[in-house]
């Protein structure tokens, strides 16, 4: 990755939360190849890092993300995929860890397939939301058209798909789909606020809860029991299971291994 590459995305440890800064500001932090590939490496690096347990994605400048860098695929032809992960190095395979978007100003077309791909979403008061592909001819291929209609009222994601129009984080606060409305320029605190109090809890049983809690939507009721089970059986045989009972019955503070 050359230098200019390299600061397409800012990478900052805090503790067990790895925050990743969309740092693209002088193009609304579009997306590009190089860009995607940094978010996936990134979000590998928090999947394989035993001391890591959360992350948090943010933008720099005025806003979160404005989605594909149009201007650099008619430049270079090259999609802003990375592997199998898959448009932006996350809206196929996003990470196994928990993820937080925190979202300022606009977070529009494949910068809110982004945020989809998160697990939480922290958005301040006003940002824009919405997958305006439509109007420009084009489809909302990034995961939208999947997660929109799990998230907001089946008539109402169907109205923004088709119409391309925007709403705002308010709206979207009020009908479930952004889980904390913070004030403009507060939307990374109190990401990180929910990332620490999420890394308090065991790393195992995070991993073990996301990964039940997403993948659940393929399963039948007799496949969930039987997938609960394999993952959930690892965690209860677990240092850190054992662990976690006895802080609780000796009032106090676990000290999770990660195993």
């Amino acid at each position: 990755m050359t230098e200019p590459d390299a600061q397409r995305l800012l990478v900052e440890r805090r503790g067990a939360v790895l925050v990743l800064t969309l740092n693209r500001p002088e193009v609304r932090n579009a997306v590009d190849k190089p860009l995607a590939d940094a978010i996936a490496a990134a979000l590998d690096e928090l999947d394989a890092d035993d001391t890591l347990s959360v992350g948090v994605i943010t933008g720099a400048g005025k806003g979160f993300c404005a989605g594909m860098d149009l201007k650099a695929f008619a430049a270079t032809g090259d999609r802003p995929w990375a592997g199998d992960r898959g448009f932006a190095g996350i809206v196929r395979r996003s990470s196994d860890k928990p993820l937080i978007a925190a979202l300022e100003g606009f977070a529009v077309a494949g910068g809110l397939e982004i945020a989809l791909a998160c697990d939480l979403i922290v958005a301040a008061e006003g940002t824009k939301l919405g997958v305006p592909e439509v109007k420009r001819g084009l489809v909302a291929a990034g995961g939208a058209l999947r997660r929109l209609p799990r998230l907001l009222p089946y008539a109402l994601a169907m109205e923004l798909a088709l119409t391309g129009e925007l709403i705002t984080a308010d709206r979207a606060h009020a009908l479930g789909m952004v889980n904390r409305l913070v004030a403009p320029g507060e939307t990374l605190d109190e990401a990180l606020k929910l990332a620490e109090a999420i890394a308090a809890n065991g790393p195992l049983a995070l991993r073990a809860t996301k990964t039940i809690m997403r993948d659940q939507f393929s399963w039948d009721d007799t496949e969930f029991w039987g997938h609960q089970e394999g993952r959930v059986g690892p965690v209860m045989a677990s240092e850190d299971a054992r662990e976690g009972a006895r802080a609780f019955t000796e009032k106090r503070a676990p000290e999770w291994k990660g195993r």
